[in-house]
């Protein structure tokens, strides 16, 4: 569930309150969507003339234990499919037995098991976790999930790309799910959701975090190619991931890093031209430093207006989640650049972990999940209060039904 909070002064430019099939325009859910093919053109967009209402219409106030209105739109199948679905993926061994079936050499030609692994995994997890393989069935999902009162974000899921041209690749298909987003209803899409690792490669990617990660250890270390951009560390951040000076940047490297930023500033000129939100994903935060460094640049040069097109992601489990949203959100107001903050609990717990231990560091994840809710309240609280009063704005991305109340009762 991500709830998109506007600040004030975009809200006051709306002439008119435009109601559609939508119960709550203002509300959103994330559906995931697998690499579509969106080789096809898509299809021209059929507009009703939308209701306009000059009175504020109250929207519908979600009552999480009247279960039977909650669910009215889903048949019984459904919801047991789902509910399935759920206990299995948090069952830990299948999970690990099911990525190392997918990783291994069965997938990696046409036999018989490879055959029914798909088709099982289509059938089951792809079918509950991603909203179609291509336009036609993204459309369906997306329009079910509008009629339900709900909004989609557009997530073209593609990352870790390893070649410029598997990069621009990926460009395209972020391009075609801005033009799929043109071709539905207004209102439908709440933004696009873009991984800077499918349109950057991997390896330079790790490359630029570490510099960045040992010029703040050593302000003093010049990187000729580094912009001006908001501040990417907090002193607390772990720097563990770079234990030795790295070689500078090649001219050959200094040019793909350019590439990577130019695709991403293609794809948010793009989101700019028909006024859809672009977010940026957290990941690993081996490469972190890189993705909010790039991010933060796209934000300078494209938030602009009161209007923040661009929206980088805080992990809430990180320790230094905090500190980085605070630092980041000052320096953007010095800027006078509007700031936009998809707020996540996390989801590299475990690799990260993992990682820090092999290196015989503490972990960078809260020790306990009260840590992470309180910080992950807290970062929401602030950015709450915070565009209130600017033009900032924040998507509150949370499967977590205390939060949500949390901040209804605090801040509505």
């Amino acid at each position: 569930m991500a709830t998109k909070v506007l600040p004030p002064k975009q809200l006051q430019n709306l002439r008119f309150f435009i109601t559609r099939s939508l119960n709550t325009p203002s509300s959103s859910k994330a559906a995931a969507a697998s690499p579509l093919n969106l080789a096809e053109k898509p299809e021209p967009p059929i507009h009703e003339p939308p209701t306009i209402i000059q009175e504020h219409v109250k929207p519908s106030i979600l009552d999480f234990n009247d279960h039977q209105k909650l669910f009215s739109n889903l048949p019984t199948t459904k919801l047991l499919h789902a509910s399935s679905i759920l206990h299995l993926v948090s069952i830990g061994p299948l999970v690990d037995f099911g990525m190392w079936v997918m990783n291994s050499r069965i997938m990696e030609t046409d036999n018989i098991v490879r055959d029914v692994v798909l088709k099982t995994v289509r059938h089951t997890f792809f079918k509950h976790f991603c909203a179609g393989e291509d336009v036609v069935e993204a459309r369906r999902c997306f329009e079910r999930v509008n009629e339900a009162g709900l909004r989609v974000m557009l997530d073209f899921a593609v990352e870790y790309t390893s070649n410029n041209d598997a990069c621009d690749q990926n460009l395209k298909g972020f391009l075609d799910s801005v033009q799929l987003a043109m071709s539905l209803p207004p209102y439908s899409v709440s933004s696009v959701v873009a991984k800077v690792t499918a349109m950057c490669p991997l390896s330079l990617l790790e490359r630029v975090s570490d510099l960045l990660r040992w010029q703040q250890r050593d302000p003093s270390f010049n990187l000729p190619w580094k912009q001006n951009s908001f501040p990417i560390f907090s002193d607390s951040s772990p720097l563990y991931h770079t234990l030795k000076k790295p070689e500078p940047l090649t001219p050959q490297e200094e040019n793909d890093l350019q590439l990577g930023q130019e695709r991403l500033w293609k794809l948010c000129e793009k989101c700019v031209q028909v006024n859809i939100p672009l977010t940026v994903d957290a990941e690993h935060i081996s490469v972190q430093p890189a993705i909010d460094y790039l991010t933060y640049l796209t934000a300078i040069k494209y938030n602009k207006n009161d209007n923040p097109i661009v929206y980088g992601t805080i992990q809430a489990y990180l320790k230094d989640a905090k500190e980085r949203l605070l630092l980041a959100t000052k320096a953007a107001d010095k800027m006078g650049v509007p700031m936009g903050i998809k707020l996540v609990r996390g989801a590299y717990m475990s690799s990260e972990r993992k990682t820090a231990s092999s290196l015989g560091y503490e972990s960078p994840i809260h020790n306990s999940i009260q840590e992470t809710h309180a910080c992950y309240n807290d970062c929401a609280s602030f950015m709450l209060e915070k565009i209130a009063n600017s033009s900032n704005a924040v998507i509150l991305a949370t499967h977590n039904v205390e939060s949500g109340k949390e901040m209804k009762e605090t801040h509505v």
